[in-house]
C-alpha cells in the first residue's frame, strides 16, 4: 500500500473510524490482490467498554458495527487490547506508513501472554493466521485517516 493523502478525519475508536478504513480498502486494488477473506472479526477495547464487529466477505469489507461485548465473542475471533495499546498501534502506523515489525498484529499477538487474537473456538481463531495479511492491510490503511483519539 502506498501512503496517499488523508481522505477523511475520524476519531478512534468509532464506527466512523472503522468505516473510513472500509471505504479506503474497498476501493484499493492492492487490497483485492491479497485474495478473498471471509471472517467476522471482533474488536475489544475493554477499558473504554467499546466493542465492534467487522465483517470481511470475499474481496471487501462488508460491514462494520458497534456491538455488545458478548457479540464480539460470537465472531471468528476478536482482537483485544487496552486503549493505550490500540493508540500506540495506530500512531505507529501513521509515523511509519505501516506498522513496523514491533507493531504488526502478529507480533502483538505473540508478545501478549493472553494473546491479542482470541476466540472461544481454536478452529475459528485460525482465521486470524490464514488472513493475517488482509487484517494487517486493513489496519495499515489507517495511515490515510486523520485520526484523533478520545
Amino acid at each position: 500500500m502506498t501512503q496517499e493523502a488523508t481522505r477523511t478525519k475520524a476519531t478512534f475508536p468509532s464506527v466512523d473510524w472503522f468505516n473510513a478504513i472500509k471505504e479506503i480498502v474497498n476501493t484499493d486494488e492492492g487490497y483485492k490482490r491479497l485474495g478473498t477473506c471471509d471472517a467476522e472479526v471482533g474488536i475489544k477495547i475493554p477499558d473504554l467498554q467499546k466493542y465492534y464487529k467487522i465483517t470481511f466477505e470475499a474481496f471487501e469489507v462488508a460491514n462494520v458495527q458497534e456491538v455488545a461485548e458478548r457479540e464480539t465473542e460470537d465472531a471468528d475471533f476478536w482482537l483485544e487490547s487496552p486503549y493505550a495499546r490500540w493508540k500506540e498501534l495506530i500512531e505507529n502506523i501513521k509515523a511509519n506508513g505501516k506498522a513496523d515489525l514491533h507493531h504488526t498484529l502478529n507480533t502483538i499477538d505473540l508478545e501478549d501472554p493472553d494473546g491479542f487474537a482470541r476466540s472461544n473456538d481454536g478452529y475459528r481463531r485460525d482465521a486470524f493466521y490464514r488472513f493475517n495479511q488482509t487484517f494487517q492491510y486493513f489496519f495499515d490503511a489507517s495511515v490515510q485517516i486523520d485520526t484523533s483519539f478520545v
